[in-house]
């Protein structure tokens, strides 16, 4: 059960409108690192989690994620509230009026078609879908895919905050960046206080491919670190050892029923090629400058 509180999690104070700013606001509206992405991530992990303690945490934080959901969508309706008012009245000569609501970055958008109110776009009107929503529904999984989502939530507020000179805005913007950083915090702690929370999921892996590196991408540029060397690791380079490496042949069968087998072969007969042929083709026949070597025709 929800209960609404009609102050602010953190108080908004918008210098000046600035339309522009707006639509590039909507990104942590309606966009896939957005708020109402993690608010709607963390509640349905929430839901399902059989974990009480995980299950608290999740439900706070997916609560707080729709508190902040309404500091950014209150930081784009102050941005828009000059330019809305005109626009509903038709306030300003028409000249005057498209120069207020185009003043670039998609705001024409957030004005006519959504009359300057938050909406469930990102900044450059891509409708807010649930794919956004990358919950798999194993603990340890979620949780490292959560760390990721706070992460690149927090990169984005940071490019936010370097586009505006607007003091509020940037204060408002500090402290939702800040509280990615608790939230990552927070899930950080909880999936080491699973025991055994590497590899996700119950099955283990084969050990003896567990420890292999394999160094597909051979040339100028190839580097040797922790993540790929030490005792943690065997270094595949020789490129015999990277193919086939169960010790099979590295073809693909299956077992086929007689008449099934007797099918492909039915196909492959109709359909095979002839090596020794050289037909004459509509390239050959319609061949021009630049076709390259074509047959004589």
């Amino acid at each position: 059960m929800f209960m609404h509180n009609k102050r602010l999690m953190y108080t908004v104070r918008v210098s000046e409108p600035n339309p522009a700013l707006a639509s590039l606001m909507l990104e942590q509206f309606g966009g896939p690192q957005g708020e109402l992405a993690a608010a709607m991530r963390y509640f349905t992990q929430g839901i399902a989690d059989e974990d009480p303690g995980r299950k608290d945490m999740l439900i706070d934080i997916a609560t707080e994620e729709l508190s902040h959901l309404e500091v950014i969508g209150s930081i784009v309706a102050m941005l828009t509230k000059g330019t809305k008012g005109k626009l509903a009245e038709g306030a300003d000569a028409t000249a005057d009026l498209y120069a207020n609501i185009t003043q670039g970055n998609g705001s024409h958008t957030l004005q006519i078609l959504y009359g300057g109110g938050p909406s469930l776009v990102n900044s450059a009107g891509q409708l807010w879908n649930a794919g956004y929503i990358d919950s798999i529904g194993e603990p340890t999984a979620d949780l490292r895919s959560n760390i990721a989502a706070e992460s690149r939530a927090k990169i984005i507020y940071e490019r936010l905050i370097n586009v505006t000179d607007d003091p509020g805005v940037k204060d408002a913007l500090t402290f939702l960046m800040t509280r990615e950083i608790a939230h990552q915090k927070s899930f950080e702690k909880a999936l080491y206080a699973i025991e055994n929370n590497f590899p996700p999921g119950k099955l283990p892996g084969h050990p003896e491919y567990a420890n292999k590196y394999y160094n597909m991408s051979q040339g100028p540029g190839d580097m040797r670190g922790p993540w790929n060397q030490g005792e943690q690791w065997e270094f595949v380079e020789q490129r015999h050892d990277q193919q086939a490496v169960d010790g099979g042949d590295g073809n693909a069968t299956v077992r086929l029923a007689a008449e099934e087998m007797a099918a492909i072969e039915k196909v492959s007969q109709r359909t095979m090629s002839r090596p020794d042929s050289n037909p004459t083709t509509g390239a050959d026949l319609g061949a021009g400058p630049g076709a390259g070597k074509v047959k004589q025709v």
